[in-house]
């Protein structure tokens, strides 16, 4: 494995990620796309998923036989869920459902429901996906939906408390509360939606269950920064691989890893894009 320390060394950090990426394609015989965000390790530029993403999927599909599957490289915090669910949209319309995800370190909320939508999951011991929990505004759906409950659970036992309810709950905007319910609920639907594409089918109905209830709405959701280890995401039923079972491989994943977080830490850059033939794209930011 390349650490991070002897890529720090080298002068192009870039030329590290083409470089195992490819080793990933010769290793695998299936395509590869690195989609790879900077959140955990710059302030600045487009870190989330969204929209212009799909243009990034597009150009790195372009020219690759689609005949050979995919391995789609996730580190996002998640973002838009419109977005998401068209990046899903597009890569099961080109892939099907030979598509494996692997997370290096953490795929978390959207980036979850993006590894859902594959057939397995390839992830290490330190490995994280995270719950599914939208955000609107920067505010998690689910935090939303849980504090008006409340409102009116305490307001309903001890009308006193109305005045201050009142003061607290101004801070959002009209129709805020349909929103998030709204959203979460559209959520829950990519989600049970993906999960039947690929990972399971019809008849794995009261797994499919499961899983959404655990990473909507089950204790995995009491934070929605909450990282879920990969023996946790197998116990709640999801195809989760050990990517330490083959050595070659976990070292080839963790040298791209440690090689992107090198590269976001030295060229200004909040976002890459790449695939095995070496199309390599990247948000830069001053």
């Amino acid at each position: 494995m390349a650490s991070y320390t002897e890529i720090e060394k080298e002068n192009n950090p870039k030329t590290t990620i083409i470089k195992y990426t490819q080793e990933l394609h010769e290793k695998t015989g299936r395509n590869v796309i690195v989609y790879y965000s900077g959140w955990l390790t710059v302030d600045d530029g487009e870190l989330s998923i969204e929209s212009m993403d799909k243009n990034g999927f597009i150009d790195l599909i372009n020219n690759i036989d689609e005949s050979k599957g995919l391995d789609l490289i996730l580190h996002t915090p998640g973002g838009s869920v419109s977005a998401t669910e068209s990046i899903i949209d597009y890569l099961h319309a080109v892939f099907g459902d030979d598509i494996r995800a692997i997370i290096p370190q953490m795929a978390m909320s959207a980036g979850t429901m993006i590894a859902c939508s594959c057939k397995e999951i390839l992830m290490g011991k330190q490995s994280s996906l995270g719950p599914v929990n939208p955000q609107i505004y920067g505010v998690p759906a689910k935090s939303v939906i849980e504090e008006f409950e409340l409102a009116k659970k305490e307001i309903e036992e001890n009308p006193k408390s109305t005045p201050y309810w009142t003061i607290l709950l101004k801070k959002y905007p009209i129709n805020f509360l349909f929103e998030c319910k709204n959203t979460m609920e559209w959520a829950r639907d990519i989600l049970e939606k993906a999960l039947k594409y690929s990972m399971f089918k019809e008849d794995n109905q009261d797994k499919i269950d499961k899983i959404i209830s655990e990473l909507i709405s089950g204790d995995s959701t009491k934070n929605h920064s909450r990282n879920l280890s990969a023996a946790k995401c197998k116990k709640i039923g999801l195809n989760i691989k050990c990517i330490e079972k083959d050595e070659e491989l976990s070292d080839i994943i963790l040298s791209i890893h440690n090689a992107c977080i090198s590269y976001f830490y030295r060229e200004n850059s909040s976002k890459i894009y790449l695939n095995q033939n070496g199309t390599f794209l990247s948000y830069n930011f001053e």
